[in-house]
């Protein structure tokens, strides 16, 4: 029973890392006031830009920062559209997503279904690793899930939440007006911001592709992106509120993966379901039920307005 378990939560923290990385760059996109619904695309971007990246040279620390380049680029170019020619920020975000799947299954062709030859391989952390059921989880895995789960959300959150550059960041996406009127680049911030998280994204996709399931399929994305657009809410818009949600859709997922090796009396269509129904549930029912909970899932208030300075 409690190598089951370890099983579980080991495969639901390895998961669950790639849906957290994802938020935590959508985190910071939506701070600054820009909804980036193209997380998909740009996740399957990443995908395959790390694997063809290995194929030529083997080393997946290079994959992992060709596919954040690659997420950037990208990026960039749908910044640009929403940030500085002020454009539609969900029909630009649907335009990347469809844009980052057909090209990804393009540029992937050559190389689907073939082995990487090389993977983040598991570290072991001397005495933590040792921890009943909780050490194999999360100090047996790469160093990449360490990164993901506690060095980048605490240093995101110091970041928005202790520092002068955090309060202009969170001020951009609360009021632009007002940060402009003090001096702030909006323009600046929402931009750059933007591509760091878009970055991310695509740096969830190297690690999807080099780590949990490793090698190129086209679709193997499979829908996580839009699961991490959705943590974004359950989490308030907290890059360490988006860990943990990421690690609970993790374990939803791993409980699929559960049912379906132990041949569980249920349809393995019903439990790839899982962690859809898992969104649905943790976004609409604490609404419901809980009305007072909305002010802690607020959005920024200028999320998906493009901000004209002569309109102040």
């Amino acid at each position: 029973m409690i190598a089951l378990l370890t099983g579980l939560l080991s495969t639901a923290v390895l998961a669950g890392s790639v849906l957290a990385l994802a938020a935590q760059g959508e985190v910071m996109a939506e701070r600054t006031g820009v909804t980036s619904l193209g997380t998909e695309g740009i996740m399957s971007i990443g995908a395959v830009v790390a694997v063809l990246t290995v194929m030529e040279y083997p080393d997946p620390w290079l994959g992992f920062v060709a596919a954040m380049i690659a997420g950037g680029l990208a990026g960039a170019i749908f910044a640009f559209a929403v940030v500085i020619l002020r454009a539609n920020q969900v029909l630009c975000g649907l335009a990347t997503t469809f844009l980052g799947i057909g090209l990804s299954a393009a540029m992937g062709h050559s190389v689907a279904g073939l082995p990487v030859p090389v993977t983040f391989t598991p570290v072991h952390i001397p005495l933590l690793s040792a921890i009943p059921l909780i050490g194999p989880a999360f100090f047996s895995q790469n160093i990449l899930v360490c990164l993901i789960c506690f060095v980048l959300p605490a240093g995101l959150h110091h970041l928005l939440f202790r520092t002068r550059h955090g309060l202009n960041l969170r001020a951009v996406g609360e009021n632009p007006a007002a940060a402009d009127a003090a001096g702030i680049s909006v323009a600046g911030f929402r931009f750059w911001y933007t591509v760091l998280g878009t970055s991310l994204a695509g740096g969830a996709g190297a690690c999807l592709s080099l780590a949990v399931i490793p090698g190129w399929t086209e679709g193997m994305v499979s829908g996580r992106g839009w699961i991490a657009v959705a943590l974004v809410i359950f989490a308030g818009f907290r890059p360490v509120n988006a860990v943990l949600a990421g690690l609970v859709f993790g374990l939803i997922s791993a409980l699929g993966f559960l049912g379906q090796a132990e041949s569980w009396p249920v349809a393995a269509p019903v439990l790839n379901m899982f962690p859809y129904l898992g969104t649905l549930g943790f976004i609409i029912l604490p609404v419901v039920l809980w009305p007072g909970i909305r002010r802690i899932f607020a959005a920024p208030a200028a999320l998906g307005e493009p901000y004209y300075r002569e309109v102040r």
